[in-house]
This record gives structure tokens, sequence and C-alpha cells, in this order.
């Protein structure tokens, strides 16, 4: 079945009941796929083309990873159980689905209302996609990102668009504070791409690189530890949340967005009525994906001179799931 002509951005919110920027029945009533629906058969098979040099790349960091979490939360514990005695080991792993690389899901973002927030919208109307509320997400296992992977998982054509190797080149700007409020404006977005030859198609998947993940790698300890209890919360960098920014989300018709960021737009939030936790998660149903490891990816890419590669990623399929690893590999 065709998809449906995508309305312009003017004409958010469809649903005119709702909070400001939706885009709920876009795709029928009942759907919990959101933009991942722009992964038609017809994209997967384009998506296949990419594949040139039959370079496998993973694009998570380890579930290990970073050593001490954002905002405290539960790192991976890893329980050996040898059973019954014989040689015959299993092991029990305890963590929080986001505290290393992760996909943001359909039930993750909406109950709290910062002071400094707008007085209406999903967070203060305590709306989930779809407007569900917070019992929903309590009594029911709605919006879960097991539809995502009873639908085939997050696979189509990745697009790189690598930040940090572009700012890095840029004669008159200096090297970026990545452990600071950093913002990287969509302007920056659009020159990356076209530095890099970069065009879009409907249903991409988006992947930035700042280099924080890089960065987080080789931060001795005691610096890391600092930064994570400034309070209280520590600052982070990201996009620069903001309407300009999100219309040009939205006209790309992407359908997952991911970054290396902690949080993928930059906090403290500088556009409250603009957020893309917001508009992106709880208004289009568009998987939001952070601390991904894009390293190798960036190098690979540079090496072959080409940005554009088949993704796939199939997360764990927990019944209601709020978050997960994204198990994401892209292939060049």
């Amino acid at each position: 079945m065709p998809l449906p002509p995508t309305p312009p951005f003017s004409a958010l919110p469809l649903d005119k009941s709702g909070p400001r920027g939706n885009a709920w029945g876009l795709f029928g009533p009942g759907d919990q796929l959101g933009m991942l629906n722009r992964l038609t058969p017809e994209n997967t098979m384009a998506a296949a083309s990419e594949i040139r040099h039959g370079i496998r790349v993973s694009t998570d960091w380890s579930l290990a990873g970073p050593e001490i979490t954002f905002v405290q939360r539960t790192p991976l514990q890893q329980h050996v159980h040898q059973l019954n005695g014989r040689c015959i080991n299993d092991d029990v792993l305890t963590f929080n689905t986001q505290s290393s690389s992760q996909w943001d899901g359909f039930r993750h973002f909406g109950p709290h209302s910062p002071a400094t927030w707008p007085k209406t919208g999903y967070q203060n109307e305590r709306l989930y996609f779809r407007g569900l509320k917070q019992e929903d997400i309590q009594n029911s296992t709605e919006n879960g990102i097991d539809v995502w992977v009873e639908n085939g998982g997050i696979v189509g054509r990745g697009v790189l668009l690598d930040w940090a190797s572009w700012v890095a080149a840029q004669p008159d700007r200096p090297a970026p504070d990545l452990l600071a409020p950093t913002p990287i404006p969509v302007t920056d977005l659009v020159a990356v791409a076209e530095a890099q030859g970069v065009t879009f198609r409907p249903g991409d998947i988006l992947l930035i690189r700042s280099g924080l993940v890089g960065l987080l790698k080789t931060l001795p300890r005691d610096q890391l530890q600092a930064y994570m209890d400034i309070k209280p919360e520590p600052p982070v960098m990201g996009v620069q949340a903001g309407e300009p920014l999100l219309q040009w989300i939205w006209e790309h018709q992407f359908s997952a967005v991911a970054g290396d960021m902690m949080v993928f737009e930059v906090q403290p939030v500088l556009d409250p009525a603009h957020t893309c936790h917001e508009w992106l998660i709880a208004g289009w149903g568009m998987p939001i994906g952070e601390l991904f490891d894009m390293e190798r990816l960036a190098e690979e890419c540079k090496k072959v001179k080409k940005w554009t590669f088949f993704f796939s990623s199939v997360p764990l399929k927990v019944p209601g799931g709020i978050a997960s690893p994204p198990n994401g590999v892209a292939i060049l």
C-alpha cells in the first residue's frame, strides 16, 4: 500500500485536538510505527544497492560504556553462571537500556514539565505518541519497541553527516567544546551534506557524528567523573533544536535520526517550544538514537569517500520496550 503524501510542515499539527506539531494519524488510526512506515520494501531494496565494498561496521558502543553513566543510569552488570558445576556457562545481564548506545522509543518521553517550558504541549499535557497517557504506559505494551522489531526493525539507507570532521577542517572555527552545551545548527548540517556530496531520500536513517563518543572513550576517569557529577545534570552538546531544524527533518522525510551525543539535542534546551524529544518522539513517532559509536564508521566512509550505506538495526524484542541497544551495523 503506498504511503500517504507528507503534508507541509505548516500543516502541523495534523491532529488539531492534540499538542503542537503532532503528526498523529498520518499513517492511519492505531498506527504504532510512526515514521518507520517509511521503511518500505522498495526503500529496503534500494538501500541494498548501497553495498559496494562489503565493509561491515558496528555502530554500537559496548554495553559497558561509558564507565560512568549519564544521570546515574544503571551500568552493565554481568554475572557468569556456571550451570550445575558443569562446563556450561550462562550469563545474566542487568543494565539500563539507555546507559550506552540506545534508541529512544515512543514510550520514553512525556511525563515531566520543567518550569521553563511552555504551558501547553506534550510535557504539560503529559502525553506520549498517539495521545497515550502515563497510565497507558503502565498498563499496556502499546507504542513498544517490539512493534518495530515485529515489522523488521530499522533497516534501510543510512546517511552519515560527519560534523566532527567537517568542523575540524574549517579554518575559521575553533575546536568545539564537546563537554559544554555546544549547539550544532541546522546550517552546519546542510553544509556538511554539501561538502560530502550527500543528497537525501525519503526514509533515510540519519546519523550525525559530533565526536563525543570518541572523546568519552579516552577521557581520564577523574575528568569523566567530574563532568557526570555536575548538578542538576551535566550540560550536553547536540543539535540545535528549534523550528528550522524540525522543519528540515520533516521536509527530508527521515525515518529515524541518531547521534553520538548523550542527548541528541543540546541541553539545556535553547527553544523549549521546539524540542526534538517532544516533536520527534511524542509528536511524529520518529526514533531518536543516542551515544551511537560512529568513530570507525567515519574512518571507513572517509576511505571510500562514501557517506551512505545499508543500515540494519534490530532492537531488543521486549514487549512494551521503552528503549533498547540498537544492535546496529552499517554496510558500505
